[in-house]
């Protein structure tokens, strides 16, 4: 018996201590929980005020004017927007570009305006060269003599002033088919020298045509490398600040094309405009030589000489 109240005492005691423990562990959790709390609604208080500062101070940036950027540790001043050019027109960028580049551009204007004078002045010259041969043309087929061709307008008074001139010259010659030589040889070289005379500054074109784009292009090489060169002054990549000199560059080439297309589309116009005047002034040779032919069987030259077309 005394055994069992021994231990009971000493459970009691034990159930005792515990429950103290446990109150006083209770009290000190609910003490640092309170503290927990406060801190926390002090860390967030604080939060919240830095989140409010940081916002006002955006809005004042915000609204503050700009102030010119101070040049790089290197020396070079940045460039700023204010500093570029505002003018990206043709004429803007003209007067902003490099030397060079303006002197390109100058010349390729000069080459433009070459082409379309010269497209103007032969357009009429070949118009006019043309309506001649056929009129000279249809007297030639209308003739049955050389002698009833009468004044005729170039290019047949030229080969009836030859074919005269040759008869004149072979009056005392017997062989005909020598004497048919001769003349068609003189109609060759005035057929050559009217296409030598409607082709002149035909090959102004063709130079223009074939070195416009190559001229553009070496103004636009050499302002790209301004750019470039720029770009590495200012040290900066700014697209705002690259595109002018780059466009200013690729200028030079869009003149140098429309200085080229034009020229090349009207070097082969008039090329086959003179192919088909060279045709007619083959026709007209061709009549001349046969009214010759017709005139030797028939032996006119013979019993009356010829006289000159031009009279």
């Amino acid at each position: 018996m005394l055994q069992v109240s021994g231990l009971t005492g000493a459970s009691v005691r034990m159930r005792t201590f515990v429950a103290t423990q446990s109150r006083k562990a209770l009290m000190r959790y609910g003490r640092l929980s309170h503290v927990a709390q406060a801190s926390a609604s002090r860390v967030s208080a604080a939060m919240l005020g830095a989140i409010a500062w940081l916002w006002l101070a955006g809005m004042a940036l915000a609204q503050a004017p700009e102030t010119p950027q101070a040049p790089n540790e290197v020396g070079a001043p940045v460039v700023g927007a204010a500093a570029l050019p505002r003018d990206l027109s043709p004429w803007g960028m003209f007067m902003s570009a490099d030397k060079v580049v303006k002197g390109v551009l100058i010349l390729l204007v000069a080459a433009s305006v070459v082409t379309w004078t010269i497209w103007l002045a032969k357009t009429v010259e070949i118009a006019l060269a043309k309506r001649r041969a056929r009129v000279a043309l249809r007297r030639l087929a209308a003739a049955t003599s050389l002698s009833d061709v009468g004044a005729a307008p170039n290019p047949a008074a030229e080969f009836l002033a030859a074919a005269a001139a040759e008869l004149r010259l072979s009056a005392d010659t017997t062989e005909k088919d020598g004497l048919k030589e001769r003349i068609a040889s003189r109609l060759e070289r005035i057929e050559a020298a009217f296409g030598r005379r409607i082709s002149r500054a035909t090959g102004v074109l063709a130079t223009i045509g074939a070195t416009a784009p190559f001229i553009g292009l070496s103004g636009t090489v050499w302002g790209i490398m301004n750019s470039f060169i720029g770009i590495s002054k200012a040290h900066t990549t700014n697209l705002a600040v690259v595109a002018p000199g780059i466009a200013e560059a690729l200028l030079a080439t869009a003149f140098g094309l429309a200085a080229a297309i034009p020229a090349v589309v009207i070097y082969n116009v008039f090329a086959r405009s003179i192919t088909g005047y060279r045709a007619q002034l083959g026709d007209a040779s061709a009549e001349v030589l046969r009214l010759v032919s017709r005139d030797l069987d028939r032996g006119v030259v013979a019993r009356k000489p010829m006289r000159p077309a031009a009279e």
